[in-house]
């Protein structure tokens, strides 16, 4: 629940954003004009949420307020721009699809391998091997491995 929440928070933070500096342009062009007047910056803020400040604060906006942070597998530490890029790529790529998969039914042929964690009965569909965790959680594990603990 937290990360759906995280995620309508990016969205709408993005699109509320992009549509305070375009509304100047906007009033007076056309529909389709408009439409691309708005695609431009909710594509470059987009790309700043989720790779800039993801690089360097280890969440975007949303996941900030939620309280999450994106972390790489084995070594659980921030990830590095070259796959925030590529995660950000696959997020334009395959999630708008996500729907249209899910109503014909083959949500799980067409999509990323699910991996199961060990922990938890959590299913992650993440293929670059990212995960979203509680600030909380990634805290007391960094306490639990610190040496000489």
């Amino acid at each position: 629940m937290r990360r759906a929440l995280a995620v309508g928070l990016d969205c709408y933070l993005c699109v509320l954003t992009a549509g305070l500096l375009a509304r100047p342009y906007v009033d007076s062009a056309s529909l389709p004009e408009a439409a691309a007047l708005l695609a431009g910056p909710v594509l470059a803020l987009s790309f700043v949420n989720q790779v800039v400040l993801t690089a360097f604060l280890g969440a975007g906006a949303g996941k900030l307020i939620m309280g999450i942070r994106v972390v790489s597998l084995p070594d659980v530490r921030r990830p590095g721009p070259g796959l925030l890029v590529r995660r950000w790529l696959y997020g334009l790529a395959w999630l708008p699809l996500r729907p249209w998969h899910g109503l014909r039914g083959r949500s799980d042929e067409a999509g990323p391998p699910l991996v199961r964690s060990c922990e938890q009965e959590v299913w992650y569909a993440d293929p670059l091997g990212l995960r979203q965790v509680r600030r909380g959680d990634l805290v007391a594990y960094r306490r639990a491995a610190r040496p000489g603990s």
